[in-house]
C-alpha cells in the first residue's frame, strides 16, 4: 500500500482538506463505521458536533470502560492524545485511531515519564499512584491507577505503613 503523507497533515496532527459541502457526511461516517466494524467514543470536552455522531460519549473512565467491553474492531477515539493510548492499553488487539494526534492534556503532559522513572530511582520502595489522565508512559512506571471518583477508596486501602507516592511530577 503506497500513502502519501503530506507534511502539513504531520505538522497539524489531522488531515486538513476540504469536504465537497454536497456530501452528507454524517451517512459517510456512518457507512465507513458499518463497514469496518468501527465505533466512535467521544469525550465530553469535544464539540457537540462530534459527540452526536459519536457511538459513545462519556468522561474518561466511562469511555475506558466503553474500550474495553467493545466487540468492534476499530476504535476512533475523540478526545485527548492518552486517552487513545488507554484504549489501546485496554484492547490491544483492536485498531485505535486518534483523529487529532496533537490533542494534548496540560494535566498529563505534565508529568513527564522520565522524570517520574528518576523519582523512582531515588525513592525506592513507593508504590506509585497515578491519575487515570496520564500517558501509558507513565502508566507502565505506575503501581496504580486511580481515578477521581475511586482515589479515596484505593489509597485508603493500602496498609497503613504502605509508602505510597502520586505522580504529578
Amino acid at each position: 500500500m503506497n500513502v502519501m503523507v503530506k507534511k502539513e497533515w504531520i505538522e497539524k496532527g489531522y488531515v486538513d482538506e476540504p469536504v465537497d459541502e454536497a456530501l452528507d457526511l454524517k451517512a459517510e461516517i456512518r457507512k465507513l463505521c458499518k463497514e469496518k466494524d468501527a465505533i466512535i467514543l467521544a469525550h465530553y470536552y469535544t464539540v457537540g458536533e462530534i459527540q452526536d455522531i459519536a457511538d459513545f460519549v462519556g468522561d474518561s473512565l466511562a469511555l475506558a470502560r466503553k474500550a474495553a467491553e467493545t466487540d468492534a474492531q476499530v476504535m476512533v477515539m475523540c478526545g485527548v492524545h492518552f486517552m487513545a493510548e488507554t484504549c489501546k492499553l485496554l484492547s490491544p488487539d483492536k485498531i485505535v485511531i486518534c483523529p487529532d494526534l496533537n490533542a494534548g492534556c496540560s494535566l498529563a503532559d505534565s508529568c513527564k515519564a522520565e522524570d517520574l522513572k528518576k523519582y523512582k530511582e531515588e525513592h525506592p520502595g513507593y508504590k506509585v499512584v497515578s491519575y487515570v489522565n496520564t500517558t501509558a508512559a507513565v502508566k507502565a512506571l505506575t503501581d496504580c491507577v486511580v481515578t477521581s471518583g475511586n482515589a479515596k477508596k484505593v489509597i485508603d486501602s493500602f496498609p497503613q505503613d504502605e509508602k505510597s507516592s502520586w505522580s504529578r511530577l
